[in-house]
């Protein structure tokens, strides 16, 4: 599984939406890209896909932007990455059986998948954005 930008920034905005909401008003995305460093431009079609997903929510109006859907505690970084880039290490062989060790190899990688997912799960939004903040650099 390649990290791409894409699910990159979607972490970091639903990163800083978690610790906005506490406050619970909406973020827009001028404050979202600023505060994250993400185009703005790529924020509204990722909001969107988002907001499709049921990750967050938007409302409109000169008071409006975007909310999680549900607290920090309950999305995980395996739904994110479900929202973003789909079924977390997707077989795509060629779904032949054929060789000598493409049954056990198919055993293999959904072993990984599996771990790879319980991990996954293990880490909520509320714990990756809390995290940034207590970061510290020693020089």
């Amino acid at each position: 599984m390649k990290i791409t930008a894409k699910l990159d920034y979607t972490c970091r905005i639903l990163c800083e939406l978690a610790r906005e909401y506490a406050k619970g008003e909406p973020v827009r995305i001028e404050q979202l890209s600023k505060a994250e460093g993400v185009p703005a431009n790529f924020l509204a079609q990722m909001l969107g896909e988002l907001r499709h997903a049921k990750l967050v929510i938007s409302r409109r109006g000169t008071q409006g932007g975007f909310l999680l859907a549900r607290p920090p505690a309950e999305i995980t970084l395996l739904d994110i990455i479900e929202a973003v880039e789909g079924e977390l290490f997707e077989f795509n062989g060629n779904g032949s059986t054929g060789g000598r060790s493409s049954r056990r190899l198919k055993q293999i990688w959904g072993e990984v998948r599996e771990a790879a997912a319980a991990k996954a799960r293990s880490y909520t939004l509320e714990i990756i954005a809390a995290k940034v903040d207590a970061e510290m650099y020693y020089i």
